[in-house]
């Protein structure tokens, strides 16, 4: 796969997202309507998905920041690291991105924004704490590597929509448990029923959409990664000791751990299985035998 591939690919899987999103929303307004017997109901739903696939696409950086708990930082509160993600910014041909911190011992980072030219790199306290120059150039390419290659947008619309469709579900199954009409008894419980089944399977397609994010994107943000610093070896030490911290992050969400360079949640037996069964980033031994193949 070429960084071009992959740039289309995920354009592609970012208006399939938006429009999944908005079938199932309407099918679950369909489902409300006939349950109260009120048209007007399933006119909302259809606004409704409309208007949160806008925000999804416009605003969903400024969602994940605030998950994050990340804040806007300067030159001179942070002169090295501004000055590295700005080097390499140049080198990668992309605008300078906004740089946000997370006050956070474990070491961590993410991209997010819309396009480059609304790009944010999000890094914890922790990972500068323990990172030297060439690591950290390490993981600010590898970060800058996912806004070039586009894996940022379809990422963060994941975080948005994968959340609203939860939140449907819920209002879902108390709507069909205790809604509908005396009147017309019979097909509100037809309609309750089909609407519990629904809102059963919304959480599983809300983490279906995340696990459609594929792990090639790590792998190829890697290998262009490593093209930026020309040097393999820097982030593949930054991948050892992100790998030998086991300690899950202080504010952690399962939402918007798909963004981050390693797991949030820990490194320990158990969430290394869990991780492995249904992340959408490959096992960090992996990425860093294959960095040193290079």
């Amino acid at each position: 796969m070429t960084l071009y591939t992959q740039q289309s690919k995920n354009i592609r899987k970012t208006w399939l997202l938006m429009s999944l999103f908005f079938v199932i929303v309407v099918l679950i307004g369909f489902i409300f309507a006939r349950i109260y017997n009120n048209p007007n109901i399933l006119y909302f739903f259809v606004f409704f998905s409309i208007f949160m696939n806008i925000i999804s696409y416009w605003y969903s950086d400024k969602i994940v920041l605030s998950l994050a708990k990340a804040h806007h930082v300067t030159r001179e509160e942070f002169f090295e690291l501004y000055t590295i993600v700005e080097n390499l910014s140049i080198t990668a041909g992309l605008p300078m991105p906004k740089i946000y911190i997370i006050e956070d011992g474990a070491p961590n980072a993410f991209a997010t924004g819309r396009d480059k030219k609304h790009s944010v790199v999000a890094v914890t306290t922790g990972l500068l704490s323990i990172m030297n120059k060439t690591e950290l150039e390490g993981v600010i390419a590898h970060e800058l590597s996912h806004i070039g290659n586009k894996d940022m947008l379809v990422s963060t619309v994941a975080v948005v929509l994968a959340g609203f469709i939860s939140i449907i579900s819920d209002m879902l199954i108390r709507g069909a448990l205790f809604g509908g009409r005396d009147n017309d008894r019979e097909n509100s419980g037809l309609f309750a029923i089909i609407g519990i089944i629904l809102a059963i399977i919304a959480p599983i397609f809300a983490m279906l959409i995340q696990l459609a994010i594929s792990r090639k994107r790590e792998y190829l943000a890697d290998a262009t990664g490593v093209l930026l610093t020309r040097y393999p070896e820097g982030l593949a030490k930054a991948l050892e000791k992100l790998q030998n911290y086991s300690q899950p992050m202080k504010v952690k969400s399962s939402a918007i751990a798909h963004l981050y360079i390693s797991n949030p949640l820990g490194t320990g037996r158990f969430a290394q299985k869990t991780m492995q069964l249904w992340s959408t980033h490959p096992p960090l031994e992996d990425r860093i035998k294959i960095l040193r193949s290079m």
